[in-house]
């Protein structure tokens, strides 16, 4: 193969925006992807709406994720694949991204899956992947994990963590799925009474579900509903021992749930199960210990950081690593944080940047930027740092942060 500016590990938000990003400034760019489309946890996961990332500053409703995030919701709403600006259609957003990747020149290679990294004198020199066609090499110059999981970080023998402290419990797993020919009305008006019956059908042992309350949202597809409901607790994401376990417990839950709402549920009873995710979503796994890690505190603080590249004010949003809960600290109006560049950079190598939620912070600061808005920004943000290391011929901790920061405005992002 062919030696590259830059690969990016992983195709979802993160990784598109920072190939993009990487791309439109002049870089030669490889994409990897261990599906078959690109958009991450939002078509392998079904991980959706958007979260909000937006708040009123100076009198005006302002969005935090900007730049090419809002690139990508105005083609989507181009293909009439967005409501409300949150909720999406997952098999246009795969056009749109395979539009953008296009027009960019990157190669995309899929099915690929990252087996070891090689690293000699501080820099990696190649990533080893598993194919179809057998193992393949590739080597390029720069590197960006968004993986999600550190994978490329972690098998470059960089420091990680996982999940909290002490425990290294993770945020639980969920596997989404979606109910078809509901009367999505009626649904909406008995929801206070099923929540009702469905608490005390968790306190008579009758559901095994640890979530509190049933997560549902609407969809742009009529009588279609959208439930984010399941929930698996205390296994390893980064296992696969362990997460072959979450998806069949997963599944288990969603026919319990599933079958409790039929038999409960105004609105579904002539509905069906339409499909759950391709894959079990995961909320937090592995982090980065990076040149700076992001706390929780920092957040809490309203941290503006001096090379801050992305702003982010979704709630402090943790679902209970051990079962029934989910906590919130939801920022006051006009506040936010700013995301440093240092999180983004590994300890142990000086060619490879990481982008997405696995970059270096705490748990509790973790579960506010990890949603698809803020980890595209980040992603941006990575793809252009990249891009000014190559034009300046220089590892990534030495790029100019102004020039990154007047890049990034440049191109429409809100960086504070």
């Amino acid at each position: 193969m062919k030696k590259y500016d830059l690969t990016v590990a992983g195709g979802g938000f993160a990784g598109v925006a920072a190939a993009v990003a990487a791309a439109r400034e002049g870089c030669s760019v490889l994409l990897l992807e261990k599906g078959n489309s690109l958009g991450g946890a939002a078509v392998n996961c079904l991980v959706n709406p958007f979260m909000r990332n937006n708040t009123e500053l100076n009198g005006v409703n302002t969005e935090l994720s900007q730049g090419l995030f809002e690139e990508i919701k105005e083609r989507l709403i181009e293909r009439d694949a967005l409501v409300n600006g949150r909720i999406f259609l997952e098999e246009e957003l795969k056009f749109v991204f395979n539009d953008m990747v296009r027009e960019a020149n990157i190669d995309v290679l899929f099915r690929a899956y990252i087996s070891s990294v090689d690293k000699k004198d501080g820099k990696i020199s190649n990533i080893r992947v598993s194919t179809i066609s057998g193992y393949v090499d590739i080597e390029s110059d720069y590197y960006i994990d968004a993986t999600g999981d550190a994978q490329v970080a972690y098998l470059a023998g960089c420091p990680t963590i996982l999940g909290r402290e002490p425990d290294h419990l993770c945020q639980p797993m969920t596997l989404c799925f979606r109910v078809g020919n509901v009367d999505v009305e009626r649904f909406f008006e008995g929801k206070e009474r099923l929540v009702e019956l469905y608490k005390d059908a968790r306190a008579n042992g009758d559901v095994t579900n640890p979530r509190e309350d049933i997560l549902v949202f609407r969809t742009p597809i009529h009588n279609v509903l959208h439930f984010n409901t399941t929930r698996v607790v205390k296994l390893d994401p980064t296992s696969v021992f362990d997460v072959s376990k979450a998806e069949l417990i997963a599944r288990d839950q969603v026919r319990e749930i599933y079958d409790f709402m039929k038999k409960h549920a105004e609105g579904l009873e002539d509905s069906f199960l339409m499909m759950t995710a391709p894959e079990i979503g995961v909320r937090e796994s592995r982090m980065i210990v990076g040149d700076y890690v992001l706390t929780e505190q920092d957040c809490r603080n309203f941290t503006k950081f001096e090379d801050g590249i992305a702003t982010c004010n979704y709630d402090i949003d943790i679902h209970n690593p051990e079962g029934s809960g989910t906590s919130h600290y939801y920022f006051p109006k006009g506040e936010y944080y700013t995301i440093p560049y240092r999180s983004l950079i590994p300890q142990s190598v000086s060619n490879m940047l990481v982008a997405g939620r696995c970059i270096s912070s705490d748990h509790g600061a973790q579960a506010s930027y990890r949603i698809m808005p803020t980890v595209c920004t980040i992603g941006e943000a990575a793809g252009t740092a990249v891009a000014l290391a190559k034009i300046s011929a220089c590892d990534v901790r030495n790029i100019s942060i102004t020039d990154l920061q007047s890049t990034l405005r440049k191109h429409g992002a809100f960086i504070g």
